[in-house]
């Protein structure tokens, strides 16, 4: 018994500890939320006057949850300290509570001010930001001579749709940076009028479009780089080409190949004289298109190569005996349609879709086709062997369920069955000869390919 007393005085000591961590933790948190409500209010008011109402709205909103979610908290703690005495399970609850309404307060209020964070900071900068503003557009007006200069250099080597790009790109900067000043001007006047939401709002539009123009000048000095990393590799690739076309003059000349040749050859074909004004671009664009679709064309008829072609007559064979295969069983389980099973019409459904799809793959009439392009035969012939496949499945599906349906008792029906045995043994050895029928037809099929 001694044992048992000690071990739960132990527990007793050990869950009063963790009670008083609890508290104390509910207590640390109360204060923290509290502090915080106050701070976010203080930053909500600026906010407020600097941004609008509308910019601050879900804050407004979010405040003002917290602070009736943190009355309830304040509440609880009220009990905990009251005259009436309390069980240790209600100040745990109690405690626990406070808790949970203290870190969904701080959560709230971490997320709501993460979304106006930056827009407090730009708005106390405000007065920093339109001194740099005015000091960026100035600097970047310096280089507006110097990117016109570079316009004017391209011009003498490159081609006018080469330079589309970047050709008036120092003029709108220039118009950018006007904007930007004017922009920066507004703002500050804006402040002084205590319109801090339209002065924002100008101050936005000012540093936008200061980026824009430096993103533009920056972009005429880059155009010269690739331009000339672009000529570069474009006489990489011109050599490579002509490498390829005597390559592939070697392949097997197929349709597609020499379509491919002949475009890679007009693609080099085009490009300008020494001297003449150039879209390097355009040209590098052009030949590696032609690259590609040249190395597409060698790498099929590589394969078609590897796998020989099967001659148009083997198709069509194996096209008619898939049609008459599908006659036989397409037939026989119409004309015993009360004693065919699912499985059977399963097969002679599946053969019939296989048959429709091999019309519409070919274009035509798979029955009628007298022309078959060589890169559609092998597809075509296993289309067509797969019809003949199902077919034959149904048709032995079909007689199967047809020999179970039939009375097993020679006199059940009167006399021999329907007519006698002989007729029975004579519907038998017709379905035979069908299915041998077939299975011959599939083995010469089989040797003409």
């Amino acid at each position: 018994m001694a044992g048992f007393w000690g071990k739960r005085k132990r527990e007793e000591q050990e869950l009063n500890a963790q009670d008083a961590v609890l508290a104390q933790r509910a207590g640390t948190a109360l204060v923290a939320a509290d502090e915080r409500v106050r701070v976010t209010a203080d930053e909500l008011a600026f906010a407020d006057a600097e941004l609008g109402h509308d910019a601050t709205a879900e804050l407004s909103t979010a405040l003002t949850a917290v602070k009736q979610h943190l009355g309830e908290a304040f509440r609880l703690n009220q009990l905990n300290h009251d005259e009436i005495p309390d069980t240790a399970e209600e100040l745990r609850q109690r405690n626990a509570r406070i808790v949970q309404l203290c870190d969904w307060a701080e959560d709230v209020l971490d997320d709501h001010m993460s979304t106006l964070a930056d827009k407090i900071a730009r708005a106390r900068r405000a007065p920093e930001i339109i001194a740099g503003v005015r000091a960026d557009a100035a600097r970047l007006r310096t280089r507006i001579p110097h990117a016109r200069e570079t316009i004017d250099r391209l011009a003498a080597r490159y081609a006018p749709e080469a330079l589309a790009q970047v050709e008036a790109n120092p003029a709108q900067a220039e118009q950018l940076l006007g904007f930007a000043e004017h922009s920066a001007g507004v703002a500050e006047r804006r402040r002084e009028a205590g319109q801090r939401e339209q002065a924002n709002l100008a101050l936005e539009a000012s540093t936008e479009s200061v980026r824009r123009a430096a993103t533009l000048l920056d972009a005429v000095e880059t155009f010269e780089v690739e331009a000339l990393r672009a000529e570069s590799t474009l006489s990489a690739i011109i050599e490579d080409s002509r490498g390829d076309l005597a390559v592939a003059q070697k392949e097997p000349q197929t349709p597609a190949v020499t379509a491919a040749i002949a475009a890679l050859r007009g693609a080099l074909a085009a490009l300008p004289a020494a001297g003449v004004n150039t879209d390097p671009f355009a040209q590098l664009s052009s030949l590696r298109d032609a690259n590609s679709g040249l190395d597409t064309a060698i790498a099929a008829a590589r394969e078609r190569a590897a796998r020989p072609i099967p001659p148009l007559e083997h198709v069509h064979h194996a096209i008619d005996d898939a049609d008459r295969q599908l006659a036989v069983a397409r037939d026989v389980i119409a004309g015993h349609r009360g004693w065919i099973g699912a499985d059977a019409r399963t097969r002679l459904a599946e053969s019939e879709r296989v048959r429709v799809d091999l019309d519409r793959f070919l274009g035509t009439p798979a029955a009628t086709v007298s022309v078959i392009g060589e890169d559609h035969r092998e597809q075509a012939m296993l289309m067509a062997r797969r019809v003949a496949h199902l077919a034959a499945e149904a048709l032995q599906l079909a007689q199967r369920d047809i020999d179970s349906s039939r009375p097993q008792d020679p006199g059940q029906w009167g006399g021999d069955g329907w007519g006698g045995g002989g007729r029975r043994s004579g519907g038998g050895d017709m379905m035979g000869g069908i299915l041998g029928g077939l299975v011959i037809g599939s083995i010469l099929d089989g040797i003409f390919d």
